[in-house]
């Protein structure tokens, strides 16, 4: 450290120094805090099996050094009374594996790896693993060159076995055929190469444009779907499908001779696919020798079919078209059957359980790969429920709905059913996940949760702290939703001269919700002194369909005044510094955090936004889901005829842009080059009016796309971001 005398340095320069000094200080205590929480494992899945008495539980963890998650699998043994005899002392890497399935009578395990070779070049392979045996079968899918990569993602990919464990199919990209320039000069050739019916690449044709789905999939422009059965070790790429469709989520039915899944309609173009469940498509059953059925009716969305013990088939279905989530039936179609009946439909409010406990309807986006009781009778699923991830289960014959009590306030996932046994994961935002177990209940009777997995140890005044639920009313309105809910999490305690600072966070989509789980991003607040105050404004999901299609034509306003009415209703209900109110979003967070500092320009501290929209007229025009720009302004979408002035003014109006010149807070932007959804020139045109109208502006480029969710990335927004409000206290 310098040496500072009064003859060298005056008032102006010790400030300076000290300031320096403390901002040094300020950004080791968020490291130090960053590197403690990111050390805390995440459970992304968890499989049973058939006896339900023992359990593969992969878990991920930021992996600092290596720039990327590890993730890694862990096994436990139970006994008859679901009590844990056994578990792995280490975890086993699992990083290279993109899918993994074990057939019906667990005689095999499959597994779709990728791996680079001495070149550097990406390699997928399918192996078969046989019990007590080892691995079988490495087939060098690349090298074969029958199709492009395999789809692993949450939207297309699947990896599913036949009953009698003879084939699996799985999703991949359809092979490019090749072509070349008009002018090449090459050796004279037949028409085709090596006898093996491949045909000339064609010429002219290199730079023909094909779309791809949008956002995260990048890439992936059509899918095919492939079966191989294991023991000839030969491939076929299943025909019958309109050429116009991309399949996805494909899995055999119980005979195994043919495959359910989903198709997506492509033409006129690919809307983005990844979080939008409004996407039209059907349900499909292809059998193996190409013969198609349409299973679902005209002008739905749907997705996650599951085929039932006794053959017939459920899946999630809506409307297509407008907002990009809401709320789901589930519908099922018998075997041999031309009906599609209801089994729970769209819920407008709430209906109760067998228990009396509101239920909001589906809003989740998948169904379990097992998610039917032993007799197939019962169906259960986990679905966002206000304040909580909450699970069901359904009795298919009498539609009756029964809940399963959470272990304890926080959130229940299932992640597998096999005899009866349910395997879930639970968090809260104090409680990193733990794995829990527990038998199906008979009806009226409340499940017996076990816990599996250890607990993980957290900083202490983390592990005090607990999340409030709230609810905010407008009072006078004359709105069909009047109320809105949110998520309060602050220190366990503060020193007694100081009133924690205040972070209002409203959530991105602007159909999707926070609930009560756990995040490295609240965590990391809490532990640097700060309150959060998560927004569920009108038009977030969970709390039924009616607040769902509250919001469209009134973003901008609505879900501002929520915002606003929701900061005010915290500053009075807790004791907190008022002079230091920040606000922190992304995406559709972005733009309210972006309308929250322009319209009310005293009330907000400093801002940390992470790819916001903007200019919802301008984004219309670039951005993989236009349709959004349109249906949130309030008017359906369309690209035939001419564009309509109104439209477009309406879009004008409802954006933040319009409040750009009354912002004061200093605002940090958080932006990825490679965002498809809300392209980045959006934060790069804010934050020039910003400057330009004198507001301390500071944007940060990230090699990303919109989730910013790459582990550098991630690590350097969240600790830019938090040392952005913590340079700003007043």
């Amino acid at each position: 450290m310098p040496h500072f005398t009064a003859q060298t340095t005056n008032l102006t320069e010790t400030s300076v120094f000290f300031g320096m000094y403390k901002m040094s200080s300020q950004i080791e205590n968020i490291i130090n805090a960053y590197k403690t929480l990111s050390k805390i494992p995440s459970i992304v899945g968890g499989k049973l099996n058939n006896a339900g008495n023992k359990i593969t539980s992969q878990q991920s963890v930021r992996n600092i050094d290596k720039g990327k998650n590890t993730k890694y699998a862990y096994n436990y043994v139970l006994d008859d009374q679901l009590n844990v005899i056994s578990r792995s002392d280490f975890g086993t890497e699992v990083s290279n594996e993109l899918l993994s399935a074990v057939s019906p009578k667990e005689t095999f395990k499959a597994v779709i790896r990728e791996e680079k070779d001495s070149k550097d070049a990406k390699k997928q392979y399918l192996e078969i693993w046989k019990n007590n045996a080892g691995l079988t079968n490495c087939i060098d899918l690349t090298a074969l060159d029958i199709h492009g990569d395999v789809y692993a993602d949450s939207e297309f990919g699947s990896l599913d076995w036949s009953h009698d464990e003879s084939a699996v199919v799985y999703i991949a990209e359809r092979k490019l055929k090749k072509s070349e320039p008009y002018i090449k000069r090459c050796k004279p050739e037949d028409a085709t190469k090596s006898g093996g019916g491949e045909t000339l690449p064609k010429k002219g044709e290199e730079y023909v444009y094909r779309q791809e789905w949008g956002e995260q999939l990048v890439g992936k422009h059509l899918s095919v779907i492939v079966v191989c059965k294991i023991k000839s070790e030969t491939f076929t790429i299943l025909e019958g499908l309109p050429e116009s469709c991309c399949p996805g989520q494909v899995c055999f039915t119980r005979d195994g001779s043919s495959v359910v899944g989903v198709a997506w309609e492509t033409e006129p173009r690919r809307l983005g696919l990844i979080f939008c469940t409004n996407r039209p498509g059907f349900i499909f059953e292809l059998t193996l020798d190409g013969k198609l059925t349409k299973l679902s009716g005209e002008g739905f969305a749907v997705r996650s079919p599951r085929v039932r013990p006794n053959g017939d088939i459920l899946w999630l279905q809506r409307s297509a078209g407008g907002p990009h989530h809401a709320c789901h039936a589930l519908v099922m179609r018998k075997k041999d059957s031309n009906e599609v009946s209801t089994l729970v439909g769209i819920v407008q409010t709430d209906v109760p359980t067998v228990q009396g406990v509101p239920f909001h309807g589906i809003f989740s986006q998948s169904l379990g790969k097992h998610c039917f009781s032993k007799d197939g009778s019962r169906l259960v699923f986990s679905t966002p429920s206000q304040f909580e991830v909450k699970s069901y289960v359904l009795d298919i014959g009498s539609g009756k709905i029964s809940v399963l009590a959470n272990p304890k306030e926080g959130s229940l996932s299932v992640l597998d059913l096999k005899n009866d046994v349910i395997l879930a994961a639970f968090s809260n935002m104090s409680t990193p996940a733990q794995l829990y177990v527990g038998k199906l209940p008979e009806e009226g009777k409340e499940v017996q949760w076990k816990l599996v997995s250890k607990p993980v140890e957290l900083p202490e005044p983390l592990a005090q702290c607990s999340a409030q639920y709230l609810t905010h009313t407008h009072e006078n309105t004359d709105d069909d939703v009047k109320s809105f809910t949110s998520l309060y999490f602050a220190p366990a305690r503060a020193p007694t001269d100081k009133k924690p600072a205040l972070i209002v966070w409203p959530h991105g989509g602007p159909h999707s919700g926070f609930v009560n789980s756990y995040s490295i991003e609240a965590a990391l607040f809490n532990m640097l002194g700060f309150a959060s105050l998560q927004v569920n404004y009108r038009g977030s999901t969970g709390a039924g369909e009616q607040t769902v299609t509250f919001l469209p034509k009134r973003v901008g306003t609505a879900d501002v005044r929520d915002c606003k009415l929701a900061t005010d209703d915290v500053l009075k209900k807790f004791t907190l510094d008022e002079k230091n109110v920040f606000l922190v979003g992304g995406s559709h967070g972005g733009f309210l955090v972006a309308h929250l500092s322009g319209q009310y320009p005293d009330t907000y501290r400093a801002v940390a936004s992470r790819n916001p929209v903007i200019d919802v007229a301008s984004m219309y025009n670039c951005s993989d889901i236009p349709d959004w720009c349109a249906v949130e302004a309030g008017f359906p979408f369309s690209e035939v005829g001419e564009p309509s002035e109104a439209e477009l003014l309406a879009m004008r109006r409802c954006s933040p842009l319009v409040h750009a010149h009354k912002v004061k807070a200093p605002t940090a932007l958080m932006l990825g080059r490679g965002d498809k959804r809300v392209p980045h020139y959006q934060g790069l045109e804010y934050a020039r009016r910003l400057k330009a109208n004198g507001v301390k502006t500071r944007i940060y480029m990230y090699d990303d796309n919109h989730s910013l969710s790459s582990l550098p990335n991630e690590m350097d927004n969240l600790i830019n971001g938090a040392s952005w409000f913590l340079e700003h206290l007043e």
